[in-house]
């Protein structure tokens, strides 16, 4: 099984990471090494979880974030890391227009 995680998906880290840092210095680093040990488990653990809009949706441990991604013959793509905070409207819409573009 291979892992690819989508530019998007990479940009939704970003933003996370500096919202975090910006909470406190080290935060960001402890977020994004708490998201990535999540997403690294999708090697072993993935297809188990709820199909949220077309995508499998894993929930983040730590932090109020989750993963969505796809399996696509060998490899688990994560096209997206949503802040679950934000309203299911806005989260609806933006797998929306992930899955269009896709």
């Amino acid at each position: 099984m291979n892992l690819l995680i989508l530019d998007q998906a990479k940009q939704d880290l970003v933003d996370g990471y500096r919202f975090y840092e910006n909470q406190g210095a080290g935060l960001g680093d402890y977020f994004l090494d708490s998201t990535y040990a999540e997403i690294d488990s999708l090697l072993i653990h993935s297809g188990i979880h709820r199909i949220v809009a077309g995508f499998h949706c894993l929930l983040v441990r730590r932090f109020p974030f989750a993963v969505y991604y796809v399996i696509e013959e060998n490899t688990v793509a994560v096209w997206a890391v949503v802040d679950c905070r934000r309203s299911p409207k806005l989260i609806q819409a933006k797998l929306k227009r992930i899955r269009r573009r896709g």
